[in-house]
């Protein structure tokens, strides 16, 4: 059956058939970590979704026509401040984040550059850092000066929004709207109060290059123009998939198709834009100030990752999500489910269709989940680890797994084999006090047992 994926692209404000330009080159982009502090559970949204995206175009094209590029931001001013708080240099704040970054990630499933790419072949999943493409960064600015899109005024180098009359087509705001509601406190530099920021001074102890366009001080990159040189050198001046959360459609979106656009004179920049809704926690905008702020890794001290995992893509990913106590729970019993159906199959050669089907209407997870669900109910184990390992799901055996839980609970395993032994001997003298005592043992070390009909007993590790 020929499957055709289709996306909600929010340029066009519609589900479309995804038609990439060059189906031996499917090229993606997302906007990645800025490093400053550990992530949180938020920022493992769209980590997740576009994971499961990039999963999905490498089954239906082929991983080796699929290039993913996932940026890391490691200049801002957040990581400025963040570094002098800690009196620590930047490269050690951002390196440290960043390997941490990858940590969590991994751990929640998510495919990383060394999964996927290959010796000798072109790079399938690519993770610019800006201060890696400074140089790019720099010959992009000097090109909108010289168009007459850009301008400089007191040491910065800024866009000139009014110079492309389209812009705001990206985040459906028109260009005279906005400059009617823009602040007057702007700073005095700005032709327009919509204009932004390309390059700015550095202050004293913060990175800093040779700036472009004749500026005799060093500075930096604005952080907008990060993404539109990192996209260009390794996707294109034009490529398929822009994705990002819903919160950077305006302004850091909008404004990357601007500078992209007039510099490279190109009718779009990415063909397709995806966005991820918000995440709430319990009901709740999460934030430091009302005690509900969660890091990936805090959540990955309860839970396995393959419980956030599926948690996060219970919910349609343009939806918003409230993350619960509850929903994590409820994986948590699916997946059990999930695993006890599985067992030790072996994983289906071919992934079930309806699974892909689902997926392919704008990453239809519940539906997909459904699905699973289906194949679960009516034991098809192979099938279901195949569907569920698109998800990035059951990648173990049931044994496999039940040896892990075993290993990460540092249980004595002499001493359970030993009290199911005393109490399997208590059973058949029928001395229930004993056997009642012995199981109470066990349940107190996180152990439940479970008696088979052919009178064997196994045990397993809470989870």
């Amino acid at each position: 059956m020929a499957l055709m994926l289709r996306l909600y692209n929010t340029l066009t404000g519609a589900k479309e058939s995804f038609a990439p330009i060059d189906p031996e080159h499917v090229r993606i982009y997302a906007c990645g970590p800025t490093v400053y502090d550990a992530a949180h559970i938020g920022n493992a949204r769209p980590i997740i979704v576009f994971d499961l995206l990039f999963r999905m175009l490498r089954h239906l094209y082929g991983a080796a026509h699929v290039t993913y590029a996932r940026n890391v931001t490691d200049v801002d001013d957040k990581i400025n401040a963040r570094a002098a708080e800690r009196g620590i240099t930047i490269r050690e704040l951002t390196d440290g984040t960043l390997a941490q970054f990858h940590r969590d990630v991994r751990d929640l499933g998510v495919l990383m550059p060394d999964d996927v790419n290959v010796a000798g072949e072109r790079p399938r999943f690519i993770e610019p850092r800006a201060t890696d493409h400074i140089a790019e960064m720099v010959a992009m600015i000097e090109a909108l000066v010289r168009s007459g899109h850009a301008y400089v005024a007191a040491g910065h180098v800024l866009f000139d929004v009014p110079s492309m009359p389209e812009y705001g087509g990206l985040s459906k705001r028109p260009l005279d709207e906005m400059e009617a509601g823009a602040r007057v406190e702007v700073a005095p530099y700005k032709r327009s109060p919509l204009d932004f920021v390309l390059w700015k001074p550095s202050k004293p102890g913060e990175p800093s290059w040779p700036s472009p366009a004749g500026i005799p001080e060093p500075g930096r990159p604005g952080w907008h123009i990060e993404c539109s040189a990192m996209s260009a050198k390794h996707l294109g001046q034009t490529f398929d998939i822009h994705a990002g959360g819903i919160d950077l459609i305006f302004p850091h979106h909008e404004n990357e198709v601007a500078q992209s656009r007039c510099c490279f004179d190109t009718p779009v920049m990415a063909n397709v834009w995806l966005h991820n809704g918000f995440l709430q926690v319990e009901g709740e905008k999460m934030s430091k100030s009302l005690g509900n702020f969660v890091t990936i890794r805090d959540v990955l001290k309860d839970w396995p990752g393959e419980v956030v995992r599926l948690t996060m893509l219970k919910t349609h990913y343009r939806q918003p999500i409230d993350w619960t106590l509850r929903g994590l729970e409820e994986s948590s019993r699916v997946l059990d489910r999930w695993y006890n159906v599985a067992g030790d199959a072996p994983v289906a050669r071919d992934i079930p269709d309806a699974v892909v089907e689902a997926l392919c209407d704008d990453l239809n997870t519940p539906a997909a989940i459904n699905e699973l669900h289906r194949l679960g109910s009516e034991g098809q184990s192979a099938a279901l680890r195949a569907g569920a390992n698109l998800f990035g799901l059951l990648a173990r055996t049931r044994s496999d797994r039940e040896q892990d839980a075993v290993a990460a609970s540092g249980v004595d395993v002499a001493a359970i084999d030993a009290l199911i032994a005393e109490r399997r001997a208590a059973r058949a003298a029928k001395d229930w006090a004993a056997s009642d005592r012995a199981r109470d043992a066990l349940t107190a070390m996180g152990v439940a047992v479970k008696d088979n009909k052919d009178g064997t007993t196994t045990w397993t590790v809470a989870r």
